[in-house]
């Protein structure tokens, strides 16, 4: 009857099963011998069997559990499909974990070179003042929440404080001596408004900022407040700056208390749709070359019948341009107006680094 069966090492060699993988599967019931000899111990296999030990072989190679393994030489070709399909279904699930943990170490690989520092010390005031000259401007949209911040942009001059809720944009920039490299640091509002009321209680006293990495650290009067940077992309607002695509075609100055009244007094030009609801709109146009004025409903209705007298007109909301007056402060601002679909910028006179930026409503 031997003669008629293969030796462990034959089947070993037309399987492409080690001996020992043999034996393993024997004693785990996988691949049971068709005999063995009670004198020598020798195992024996019957020749239908070198086709189950090519499928362990397989599926010990693409790493199936034993017990699947056992499974799979006992069952159906359909059944094998499956179990193969959920494996490599595990083997993908694996590999992406695996790959999430790797970029975990490569962080903390990263983590253990100490980042390098940069430092400013500037005044509590300076500070104050060019936070409430952007505050107006955070967003409020939980879908954004990477709006609802202000960005700290730190060079060798100074900092620039920046916020945008995508209708309006305010940029105020505040002197300071700063050591190290220039950084950016997206900063949630609220710490940014902590940071307002510490620094508002210093007043001429000093603030130092530290950035390290996404750690933001002030000192302030013998506080400290530690603050954790957002890891959103901030807008490129470059682009909106005044003068990035050359001069505006109009520089008005204002008087703010005047503007600031008539648009309290006043009612909007006209209303137009927006998310669902009403937008009350502002409608902007000029007296002369260098003097602003308010339209009024009719002035706009005679236009569209065909009586226009060629003035620039440019919508805004009215909320928005009180808010852009409030922060910028002073009695005496300048709007660069452009054209209907060109943003309108709030500039002080006496302070060229700080302006705001409204988003015009198109007519």
């Amino acid at each position: 009857m031997d003669g008629d069966l293969r030796s462990i090492g034959e089947l070993a060699r037309a399987s492409g099963l080690t001996v020992s993988a043999l034996r393993f599967y024997d004693a785990a019931g996988v691949l049971v011998p068709a005999r063995v000899d009670p004198a020598t111990g020798y195992r024996w296999y019957a020749d239908d069997q070198v086709a189950p030990a090519r499928l362990v072989a397989g599926l010990r190679r693409v790493g199936l559990p034993v017990a699947e393994i056992a499974l799979a030489v006992r069952a159906e070709p359909p059944v094998v499909h499956r179990l193969l399909d959920a494996h490599l279904a595990r083997l993908a699930d694996g590999l992406a974990e695996a790959r999430r943990e790797a970029a975990l170490i490569r962080c903390l690989l990263d983590d253990d070179r100490p980042p390098s520092a940069t430092r400013l010390v500037l005044t509590g005031g300076e500070l104050s003042a060019a936070v409430g000259a952007v505050r107006f401007a955070v967003g409020t949209d939980p879908a954004l929440p990477g709006l609802a911040a202000v960005l700290f942009e730190v060079t060798e001059d100074g900092v620039r404080l920046v916020a945008t809720d995508r209708h309006r944009l305010a940029v105020a920039a505040a002197g300071a001596t700063v050591r190290g490299p220039a950084v950016r640091a997206l900063l949630p509002v609220a710490a940014v408004d902590r940071l307002r009321r510490l620094s508002d209680g210093a007043g001429t006293g000093e603030v130092r900022l530290t950035v390290v990495g996404r750690q933001v650290v002030a000192d302030v009067s013998g506080h400290r407040l530690r603050m954790t940077t957002l890891a959103y992309d901030f807008p490129d607002y470059h682009a909106l700056l005044p003068g990035a695509t050359g001069g505006p075609a109009h520089r008005v100055p204002v008087d703010a208390p005047w503007l600031t009244a008539a648009l309290r007094s006043g009612t909007p030009t006209l209303t137009r749709e927006h998310a669902g609801g009403p937008l009350p709109v502002t409608v902007l146009g000029l007296a002369g070359r260098d003097a602003l004025r308010l339209l009024g409903p009719d002035e706009l209705a005679d236009d569209r019948a065909g009586r226009a007298d060629g003035e620039l007109r440019v919508g805004v909301n009215g909320g928005y341009l009180l808010d852009a007056l409030a922060a910028a402060g002073g009695p005496r601002l300048v709007l660069e107006l452009d054209g209907p679909v060109t943003p309108l910028a709030i500039r002080r006179p006496d302070d060229p680094a700080a302006f705001s930026i409204l988003m015009p409503i198109r007519l």
